[in-house]
C-alpha cells in the first residue's frame, strides 16, 4: 500500500440501511485509516507465518480469543458507529475468523448461511458480519459472493459438496436453491469492507491466482439475543461492546481485555 491516505467513511445513509435490509448485503469503503489497515495487516501477516504447519490460513477462527491487538479494531468506535445503524446500540461481539487464501491453492468457501452452521446458539439468531479487505479481493483471487435476497428464504436444503480437499466446508447450499442471476460478486479493494446478513447465502471460488486474498470477518449482534453457549459451546465468548444486555441476565460476557 503506498501514496496517500484514503477517505474513512463513517457515514451510514437511510438508503444504503434500506439496500442491507433488503439485499441482504451491502458494499462499503473505508472505515479504518491506511495506517490502522497498515498495522492490522503486518500483523496478520505475523500470524499466518506462525501457523502450524497442518494448519491452513482459511482456518483461523476466533483469533481474538488469544489475540487482544485484535480488539483495536472489532471494538473501534467506527466500527461499532456503523454497526450501530444496522442493530442498534447495544452491540455484542458475537466472532470473528480470518479467511487468507494463499496463492495458487486457497480454498473454495461453498454457498453457505452461517445461521445454519449457528443453530440453536443464539435466540433469535440475528448476527451481522462485517467482512474486511486485509488484502485486494477480486474475482480473479477469490472475492467473497452473496445470492442478493437470499437472507428472506431460511428453510434452504444442503448437500455434501463432491471434493473436500478443495473446499473449506463440506457441505453447501443445493445448486437448484441458487439463483445464478442474484449472483454479486464482492469486490474490495485493500481496507474496504461489505457486511452481510446472517442468513444470506454467500461463497467464493478458490484462489488460483499468484496474489493472496485475506479477509477479516468481523460479527456483531444485538443485546437482544440470547446466547446459549454456556451449555451448547462453553469454549465461546462473547462481549458487550456497546450500550446494556437487553436479555434479563441471561448472557455471560467476557470482560474485554485492557492495556
Amino acid at each position: 500500500m503506498t501514496g496517500g491516505d484514503w477517505e474513512v467513511e463513517t457515514a451510514v445513509s437511510d438508503e444504503q440501511v434500506d439496500f442491507y435490509r433488503e439485499h441482504g448485503y451491502l458494499k462499503f469503503g473505508h472505515i479504518f485509516s491506511k495506517s490502522e489497515l497498515s498495522k492490522l495487516r503486518e500483523h496478520v501477516d505475523g500470524m499466518i507465518a506462525s501457523l502450524p504447519e497442518d494448519k491452513r490460513p482459511e482456518q483461523m477462527d476466533v483469533p481474538h480469543f488469544d489475540n487482544p491487538f485484535l480488539f483495536n479494531y472489532l471494538a473501534h468506535p467506527r466500527v461499532l458507529n456503523v454497526i450501530e445503524r444496522f442493530i442498534g446500540p447495544d452491540i455484542v461481539l458475537w466472532s470473528s475468523h480470518f479467511i487468507s487464501k494463499r496463492s495458487g491453492d486457497g480454498l473454495a468457501v461453498p454457498w453457505h448461511q452461517d445461521g445454519v452452521y449457528w443453530g440453536e446458539r443464539l435466540e433469535p439468531m440475528r448476527v451481522i458480519t462485517m467482512w474486511l479487505a486485509v488484502d485486494e479481493s477480486l474475482v480473479t483471487n477469490g472475492c467473497m459472493r452473496v445470492i442478493a435476497g437470499s437472507h428472506k428464504f431460511r428453510d434452504r436444503r444442503y448437500e455434501e459438496v463432491d471434493n473436500h480437499d478443495e473446499n473449506l466446508f463440506h457441505n453447501e447450499v443445493v445448486a437448484d436453491d441458487i439463483d445464478p442471476s442474484r449472483i454479486v460478486d464482492l469486490e474490495l479493494r485493500i481496507g474496504e469492507c461489505h457486511f452481510h446478513d446472517g442468513f444470506t447465502i454467500h461463497g467464493s471460488n478458490p484462489n488460483t491466482s499468484q496474489r493472496r486474498r485475506c479477509g477479516y470477518t468481523m460479527r456483531y449482534m444485538p443485546a437482544t439475543v440470547r446466547c446459549n453457549d454456556p451449555v451448547l459451546n462453553p469454549s465461546h465468548h462473547i462481549y458487550l461492546l456497546s450500550g446494556e444486555d437487553r436479555t434479563g441476565g441471561s448472557n455471560i460476557y467476557t470482560p474485554l481485555p485492557t492495556g
